[in-house]
């Protein structure tokens, strides 16, 4: 432990000029006093840390003195990788992995290239959760990230329908979708590849062993195909509607992007005003009425006849409201 900690700091102190006792125990997360041990350890071993005395003063490496210690470790390249998503990184239990190797590679950098992550990190930023929710990190995800990396096939426990199910899963890969984590396994017995919510998950017991990776398994590429099979089946249903041309402008906004795309692809030609019909596949009636309120007056429901009627319903309740006078 006191080793790694002494490689950090003698990286660190690679990394900048001169830092305080106060910034370099905030780093290491240890006393200002376990740092001057600290630095008298390393200099006692050969490494020029020179103390600056004084309010001003610091720590620092004497002539220009570089470490070779930089070489990173599997674990700590794969993580480099996901850097970019720091709420991803925590919640898989990888930070200090991360942190590690940003700072091995910023200690092998040359000293005018050594600003680059800091630059870079001001001005690029992935922020994967949705608006307005808040995203809970399931109690389970940093179990099945560890399998995820290892290869490892888990016993997994998890929520079906009001029932609990049990089943072996080789974890492929995680996936973060809008605040919500989701693991691609494959399922031995059938040997299909399926997607799994983690929050639905209740227990995950790791095995001993490794299982042999499909190294074809495209993650990107599966992820996409899935959401894309999902997306479509839930709209079970269709409706016709007219729309405006600020209708037709603000359709995206007011469905799924998959619904909004096949139904603008299916307009007719503009009449005399500019309206057109189209079909939209929708999830279910009610839903559609929830989301074609949204376009107001710049919407005609055509059919079903149902929907017609209660979107009618609707808009003379909205009438009735704008033709009473305030309070």
């Amino acid at each position: 432990m006191r080793a790694a900690r002494l490689i950090k700091m003698v990286l660190l102190l690679q990394t900048r000029a001169s830092m305080t006792a106060a910034e370099l125990a905030r780093e290491l997360e240890v006393s200002e006093r376990t740092v001057a041990r600290d630095a008298q350890a390393l200099s006692e071993a050969g490494i020029p840390v020179y103390a600056d005395r004084g309010r001003a003063g610091g720590y620092r490496l004497v002539g220009g003195y570089r470490t070779r210690l930089t070489g990173l470790a599997r674990s700590e390249a794969e993580a480099l990788f996901l850097s970019g998503v720091p709420g991803a990184l925590r919640d898989m239990g990888l930070q200090d992995t991360a942190s590690a190797a940003r700072l091995k590679v910023s200690a092998a950098l040359m000293p005018s290239a050594q600003g680059a992550s800091r630059s870079a990190a001001q001005r690029f930023h992935l922020d994967a959760p949705a608006w307005f929710s808040e995203p809970r990190t399931p109690e389970l995800l940093p179990a099945l990230a560890d399998a995820v990396w290892d290869d490892r096939p888990v016993l997994a426990r998890y929520r079906r329908r009001g029932s609990e199910a049990e089943r072996t899963l080789e974890p492929y890969g995680l996936v973060l979708k809008a605040g919500l984590w989701y693991l691609c396994a494959r399922v031995p017995d059938a040997e299909a590849f399926r997607v799994y919510r983690i929050d639905r998950f209740t227990a995950v017991d790791p095995g001993a062993e490794r299982f042999r990776r499909d190294e074809g398994f495209d993650l990107p590429a599966f992820w996409e195909e899935r959401a894309e099979e999902f997306a479509r089946s839930v709209l079970r249903s269709e409706a016709v509607v007219r729309l405006s041309p600020e209708g037709v402008r603000l359709l995206p906004y007011a469905l799924d992007p998959t619904s909004a795309k096949e139904g603008l692809a299916s307009s007719g030609t503009p009449d005399g005003r500019g309206w057109v019909t189209l079909t939209l596949p929708v999830e279910s009636e009610e839903v559609a009425r929830i989301q074609l309120r949204g376009l107001g007056p710049e919407v005609e429901v055509l059919a079903p006849e149902a929907l017609r009627k209660r979107c009618a319903e609707d808009a003379a309740v909205t009438a009735a409201l704008y033709r009473s006078p305030t309070a």
